[in-house]
């Protein structure tokens, strides 16, 4: 029988443009965060979600750094990578080393550290997450997959891209409030449509932004957190799903398999339905990755998913409220480490200490993380303890 999980500490940095720190300082900023949070000093074990640190700081073993920067040293301490849902995969792992009993108390912290690198250099050096002899190899970007995807959706469901335009506004509307936010400017009715083309349909405005940042986790089991901390919040799923790595593999491509396989083994390990659901972090990187995600998580039929943007269905008071801290469009994308700051947020959430983006009477949230185009696919469900 496995150990019940629960979060008792969480700490994050603002996502930006930290010219003045590299890996180290921001990962420790945020542990320093997550540890006072917890009111403990020591953890067994570190997990460090980062995807691009090789490529962008031409560092490796960020594990060890890491840990050795935060005076953790000698502790259990390795890097984590799944590309962009690398925070959730050192979250998952997290989870398992505590459920397992082998580890009493882990620290996740997910690090990033992107804007160092500009132009060019950063669309080769994020390119390494593709398939490098099928996609990388002929100029394929991220950017240019979402494209293909939008502009194949808008086709085959009749879609025009204004549809769209309720996933940017909300993230921005509720980004504004959010002082770890990196663009806290609101977005007006209609500019979506005007902004500069990044690859088309994908615009300025459609496109979350990559930004520096690090978020912490602290987690023990459920029992132990019960006597630490007033409100610890469980961990009441975790599933992670994998589909191919090069899109052109894949049978159906307006389908996100691994979203659907994940989300339904996380329900299932939960015990609740969608119903339950208080709110939804999902992985805006692009609003057609939104759009997908909820059909394939089946919050949506297929060719819908958009509708619950353009009929007000996500903002924080509701049906399901999305991206409730701006997500990745308006907090701003932090690569590697986002699905740790999907885990810091929802954990404000449940606590009911989200401030101006509180969602009302919060008792379970749903993180989800993409590596990819849907290539890596991780979830998560939280729990209130109170």
């Amino acid at each position: 029988m496995t150990t019940k999980v629960a979060i008792i500490g969480v700490g994050q940095t603002p996502v930006g443009e930290h010219w003045e720190s590299g890996l180290r300082m921001l990962a420790a900023d945020a542990i320093s965060a997550a540890l006072n949070d917890a009111q403990i000093e020591r953890v067994d074990a570190v997990y460090v979600g980062n995807a691009y640190g090789a490529a962008f700081s031409s560092q490796s073993q960020v594990g060890a750094l890491v840990a050795d920067y935060a005076a953790l040293g000698g502790v259990e301490a390795y890097t984590v990578e799944a590309g962009e849902a690398s925070g959730a995969a050192a979250l998952r792992t997290g989870y398992l080393a505590v459920a397992s009993g082998q580890v009493e108390t882990a620290l996740v912290v997910g690090v990033e550290k992107s804007t160092d690198t500009v132009g060019t250099a950063r669309n080769r050096a994020r390119s390494i997450s593709l398939d490098a002899d099928y996609e990388a190899i002929h100029g394929a970007t991220a950017t240019a997959q979402a494209a293909m995807l939008m502009r194949r959706y808008m086709h085959e469901y009749g879609v025009e891209l204004s549809a769209f335009e309720n996933f940017s506004i909300n993230a921005h509307m509720n980004g504004s409030k959010n002082p770890y936010a990196m663009y806290r400017n609101i977005l007006k009715v209609g500019a979506f449509g005007k902004a500069p083309m990044i690859a088309d349909p994908v615009s300025l405005f459609d496109s979350a932004p990559d930004g520096d940042g690090a978020a912490a986790v602290i987690i023990t089991s459920a029992e132990r957190a019960a006597d630490l901390v007033p409100q610890p919040v469980l961990i009441a799923g975790s599933a992670v799903a994998s589909d191919t790595l090069a899109l052109h593999d894949r049978a159906d491509l307006l389908f996100l398999r691994a979203v659907e396989v994940s989300t339904e083994r996380a329900l299932r390990q939960a015990t609740i339905t969608r119903d339950d659901l208080s709110l939804l972090e999902l992985h805006d990187a692009f609003t057609i990755l939104a759009a997908l995600s909820l059909e394939a998580a089946g919050f949506a039929e297929r060719g819908q998913g958009w509708r619950l943007a353009a009929e007000n269905q996500i903002g924080l008071t509701g049906r399901l409220p999305l991206s409730t801290f701006g997500g990745l469009k308006s907090r701003g994308n932090p690569v590697g480490a986002t699905g740790v700051y999907q885990a810091v947020e929802a954990v404000l959430q449940l606590r009911g200490a989200a401030g101006l983006n509180q969602v009302a009477d919060a008792r379970y949230a749903m993180i989800q993380s993409i590596g990819g185009v849907g290539n890596t696919v991780i979830t998560h469900i939280l729990q209130t303890t109170v």
